[in-house]
């Protein structure tokens, strides 16, 4: 069973990322080093590197490993980053994160999604990310200023308090709702000296981003 998941995990990588656009080797490395199977249901670990997102619980997905390295490839992350991560889901995005920077942390709104995204990673030894529940709009005064941003959830708007608490040359990603009817689009935010500069990355769709 092991080598089997490894084997799809590298066939991900080749196949899923690299071949898609995903350059970032190190990030590259991250995606083939996890074990995207350890934080889905164990009822869907066999469809664990197909090219979709699978369903957690809590009316939650996982989203498909080409999403979440491209997010990670578009935040440049260094070694001595600190991220903070707004959705938690099961921890698997936390966990890529965590290979490419210092610090991790990780906000869910829902207790037990947060409860299993805490365990998956401790039964992985990942001990550079914390996970806390609440309103992940509102980010983290006492982590601030991040180096880097993911948003894994749709925000109407880019949240003030996140902007507000990204460092100077930080770098966010957030998918934003779309002018366009139905759509999303990934935006990448960078916080420059006096201003934000921002660009569309491509359309996905996630779930909601809830405030308050």
């Amino acid at each position: 069973m092991i080598a089997g998941m490894e084997a799809q995990r590298s066939v991900m990588v080749a196949d899923q990322l690299r071949a898609r656009g995903i350059t970032a080797e190190r990030v590259l490395a991250a995606m083939a080093e996890v074990p995207r199977e350890e934080f889905v249901p164990v009822e869907l670990q066999r469809h664990a590197y197909e090219d979709h997102p699978l369903a957690i619980g809590g009316g939650q997905t996982i989203s498909q490993p080409f999403i979440v390295a491209s997010m990670t490839q578009a935040l440049e992350l260094d070694a001595g980053d600190v991220a903070l991560e707004v959705g938690a889901g099961s921890g698997y995005q936390a966990a890529i994160l965590a290979r490419l920077c210092r610090r991790v942390l990780t906000i869910e709104r829902d207790p037990d999604l947060a409860a299993t995204a805490a365990a998956n990673l401790a039964r992985l030894g990942i001990e550079n990310v914390e996970v806390r529940t609440g309103d992940g709009s509102l980010g983290a005064i006492d982590l601030a200023p991040d180096s880097a941003i993911l948003v894994a959830a749709a925000a109407r708007r880019v949240p003030p308090a996140l902007l507000e608490q990204l460092a100077v040359g930080g770098r966010m990603v957030i998918p934003v709702e779309s002018a366009a009817p139905d759509q999303q689009d990934l935006v990448l935010i960078t916080r420059e000296a006096s201003k934000y500069s921002s660009r569309v990355l491509f359309p996905v769709r996630f779930v909601p981003l809830v405030e308050g």
